[in-house]
């Protein structure tokens, strides 16, 4: 009996789940996409600064990659949701080239978090703006 009974209260525990939103809603926006590219190089930048030499910098340090990885992987979410929920074969028209874009931007994201790399976090923001701008251009 009281295999039922647990087997009833599985079935009836609620599971918390999150999307955005697969109703679909139609509210995109990629400016988070954009902030935490920015957050990626700036994380960078702050990190080439840091001179480890005590616990006190090399936590700092250590923050620093933390949130630079999470803001990498934010604009790769970001980034995914737009374009598989939001995009449609009619905006290929307006943006011809989206999968590339988004493929490489992708890629570029997951750069960011493997390396600490100037260069690689500027490129991450320009291919971030550039898909905003795209995202923009299909709406018009």
């Amino acid at each position: 009996m009281s295999n039922i009974i647990s087997s009833f209260k599985r079935a009836l525990t609620p599971v918390v789940v999150s999307a955005h939103c697969d109703i679909p809603c139609g509210i995109y926006d990629p400016s988070g996409a954009v902030v935490a590219a920015k957050t990626v190089a700036r994380m960078v930048e702050l990190l080439e600064q840091i001179e480890v030499k005590d616990h006190a910098t090399r936590n700092k340090y250590v923050r620093c990659v933390a949130s630079k990885e999470e803001h990498a992987e934010k604009v790769k979410h970001e980034v995914q949701v737009i374009w598989s929920d939001y995009f449609k074969p009619e905006h290929l028209a307006k943006v011809p080239d989206l999968h590339d874009q988004v493929w490489k931007l992708l890629k570029l994201a997951s750069k960011n978090k493997q390396n600490v790399d100037t260069a690689a976090a500027a490129e991450l923001v320009a291919a971030t703006e550039a898909f905003a701008a795209a995202f923009a251009a299909s709406k018009a």
